[in-house]
């Protein structure tokens, strides 16, 4: 059977792998990409890609519908957050937008739904401990970090639609990655990210070149923690939830490969650098400065602060027992090495010896 997909956020670091990955299969017949950006040179030339440069909040639902989706990822997300009295726009984009990508979901005969959440919603807290593994049974927790927030507020709107739905055949499933990393993010995307920060592969403005200069050593607080997922496993899990046996009606799934999450000493080994030790305090008032001093230009918005002082662990374990899938990549090898799919885009100097 032929399969007519929406993927939301088509032009985004995962809705661009995931159209790419889908449109080579053969079960699929067209992919609608929908985006507010205008469409990535590496999708142009996809045959069976229709793309729609629209906003989630914008009137897309008939066009979309005249194409009849029976799966919907929605990856689509303004991450930063905006500066001063804009901020209010990205609760309307991400909250308003993703609750007319669920009420179409639930209003049209759409068999699947993938919504990707995120681990920060469980709260980067004072009194989260390096050894407690958050896991899908445990509630999110209020945030004054705007992402965060915004996806737990997003995930209720999402479950109050799901028992109120007309479509009573739709299965819905809900990701929540750690931060993901590999060779694609890392070398072709390269983006205002922690591992690109510290590493200095920041292009462009002058600000991010001066930043990527500051940090000749990595400030590390005590109790700072990351977990990482491969790309490639992203897009792996995705297909196996879209494709593949129906995983219930309604599942949460933590996406996070088991093992020792990657510390700060850690961090600092992979881009070559020593550690320098510092505490929230001193966090809290560099986020605050680079924040205002370059008009959110930094992504350090209030409570981002938090993140890189508190740990938030997770166990990622119930894709395995319930779905059958096995990570590809240790969180540590995903963070460090270059392997993938994209490996051959990394630098021949960087990419991992074979043995």
């Amino acid at each position: 059977m032929k399969r007519t997909l929406l993927i939301t956020g088509a032009a985004g670091y995962v809705g661009t792998m995931l159209v790419q990955r889908f449109a080579a299969r053969e079960d699929v017949e067209k992919i609608i990409g929908l985006d507010k950006e205008p469409i990535p040179d590496v999708l142009k030339g996809e045959k069976k890609l229709v793309y729609l440069q629209k906003n989630t909040v914008d009137d897309w639902e008939a066009e979309v519908a005249a194409h009849k989706p029976t799966i919907v990822i929605h990856t689509a997300w303004q991450i930063r957050e905006f500066y001063g009295v804009r901020g209010k726009l990205g609760w309307q984009w991400n909250i308003d937008g993703s609750d007319k990508i669920f009420d179409f979901c639930f209003k049209n005969p759409v068999e699947r739904l993938v919504y990707f959440s995120t681990v920060a919603s469980y709260g980067a807290y004072s009194s989260n401990t390096i050894e407690h593994r958050f896991t899908e049974d445990e509630p999110f927790r209020k945030s004054d970090y705007s992402y965060a927030e915004e996806k737990r507020v997003t995930e209720i709107h999402l479950e109050e639609r799901y028992k109120n739905r007309t479509n009573k055949n739709i299965a819905v499933s809900i990701v929540r990655p750690a931060a993901i990393t590999g060779p694609r993010g890392r070398f072709m995307r390269i983006r205002f990210g922690l591992q690109s920060t510290l590493s200095g592969q920041m292009r462009g403005a002058f600000i991010y070149k001066l930043i990527s200069a500051m940090v000749a050593f990595v400030p590390v607080t005590p109790k700072w923690v990351r977990q990482f997922i491969h790309e490639d496993d992203v897009v792996g899990i995705v297909e196996r939830l879209a494709f593949g046996e129906r995983a219930g009606d309604y599942e949460v799934f933590n996406i996070c490969p088991a093992g020792a999450v990657v510390r700060g000493s850690d961090m600092a080994k992979a881009v070559g650098k020593k550690t320098l030790p510092v505490y929230p305090w001193m966090v809290r008032m560099a986020f605050f400065i680079f924040w205002h001093l370059t008009r959110g230009k930094i992504p350090t918005g209030r409570g981002a602060w938090k993140g890189y002082s508190y740990p938030i662990a997770v166990d990622g374990s119930k894709v395995t027992r319930k779905l059958g899938y096995v990570y590809t990549y240790p969180g540590m090898d995903a963070f460090y090495y270059t392997d993938g799919l994209y490996a051959s885009f990394v630098p021949e100097e960087l990419r991992r010896p074979k043995n």
